[in-house]
């Protein structure tokens, strides 16, 4: 029988480019999306179920979890993908986008992961993948939010490897750089209140510099590839680089301090 890999946000980006890649090697996928309709192509391929999921919808993830295990009878692989970032001055923003940031990144993930164990449980098997970011390893400025859930993805799949794995469950994290998908356009929550000038010297750099790291980002491909070495390798490794900046970026933040690393930070972005 097929393995089969249960996919959040795979309308676009890397969700659609791993669902395209894992069905390429004969993988049945559930490519689950708010908005069906933006899975027409990947529906027509052979073994892809279009799935409709919001993971700030409880109903919507049983729903689809319940589908998949109809369609293939089992889920190998979860990869919790859909997310967004927030960015901009913490005080432009309200409770209300506050909480969806978290509810997105941190809670839908929590809440998809806990609907999809107790199948993989009781098959005493499966692999679940979070995607983080070099964000939950470091930071930007002007990125609280974003950074914030993506620290606490790290440290909940770090954490939930401990008792996943003795029942059999392997817990993966991918820690792309920066990609070219539309994360600084449906995907970029930006923020920003012009009366507190304040902080417009911050913003008018980090937009700047944003832009100019934007230019050479890896293809959302190369992060499928990761992903598929990450579910095959048959190793118990927790954390999965993803493009050449993550190498850089990453290395020099655990051999640096902090000074001499935010330092740098600053300096590269004008502050």
């Amino acid at each position: 029988m097929n393995q089969t890999i249960f996919i959040t946000g795979a309308s676009s980006g890397i969700g659609e480019a791993t669902a395209r890649h894992f069905q390429s090697k004969g993988w049945n996928i559930v490519a689950t999306m708010r908005n069906p309709q933006n899975g027409k192509a990947l529906s027509e391929l052979d073994n892809v179920l279009i799935a409709q999921l919001d993971v700030t919808d409880e109903k919507s993830i049983a729903a689809a979890a319940e589908s998949a295990v109809d369609r293939f009878g089992q889920i190998d692989v979860l990869l919790n993908n859909a997310g967004y970032g927030a960015y901009g001055p913490l005080e432009s923003f309200d409770i209300a986008r506050i909480r969806r940031q978290f509810d997105t990144n941190v809670i839908g993930l929590l809440v998809v992961t806990k609907a999809i164990l107790p199948h993989m449980r009781a098959n005493k098997s499966g692999t679940i993948v979070n995607i983080s970011s070099i964000g939950g390893q470091m930071t930007f400025p002007l990125g609280t939010l974003y950074h914030g859930t993506k620290f606490a993805v790290e440290g909940l799949s770090e954490s939930l490897h401990y008792e996943l794995e003795t029942v059999g469950i392997k817990v993966k994290i991918i820690e792309p750089g920066m990609i070219a998908t539309d994360f600084s356009g449906r995907s970029f929550d930006f923020a920003n209140d012009p009366a507190i000038e304040d902080y417009e010297g911050i913003v008018n750099k980090f937009l700047g510099g944003f832009g100019n790291d934007a230019m050479q980002p890896s293809s959302p491909e190369l992060v499928a590839e990761i992903i598929w070495s990450a579910v095959t390798d048959g190793t118990d490794t927790l954390r999965y680089r993803a493009g050449a900046d993550a190498e850089t970026l990453l290395t020099n933040r655990k051999s640096y301090d902090d000074a001499t690393f935010i330092g740098g930070m600053k300096q590269q972005m004008g502050l």
